[in-house]
């Protein structure tokens, strides 16, 4: 399971599809095109959810096929925001 990160110094500014993250402790600002942002917002929506709910979740906010491509197009996303601090492993 993974959830979006608790930090209470990370502002998120979005702006149609595509939003920036500041981390205010770290200083960093992370892009985040539209793919990322919906799966950011489905794990912030739904923390309990497995990564293959996810990919479901994304594939219904982006009304595109559940696919295989897209179950490993969101493993690789998800493992890019766990690097960069703003998703957490359950």
């Amino acid at each position: 399971m993974t959830h979006a990160s608790s930090t209470p110094s990370r502002l998120l500014k979005s702006w149609g599809d595509e939003a920036v993250v500041y981390d205010a402790a770290s200083g960093d600002t992370h892009y985040l095109k539209p793919l990322t942002l919906a799966l950011y917002q489905a794990c912030r929506d739904h923390p309990g959810y497995t990564s293959t709910e996810i990919a479901a979740e994304l594939a219904t906010r982006l009304s595109v096929a559940e696919t295989p491509q897209l179950q490993q197009l969101a493993e690789e996303t998800l493992n890019s925001l766990r690097k960069i601090g703003l998703l957490e492993s359950a």
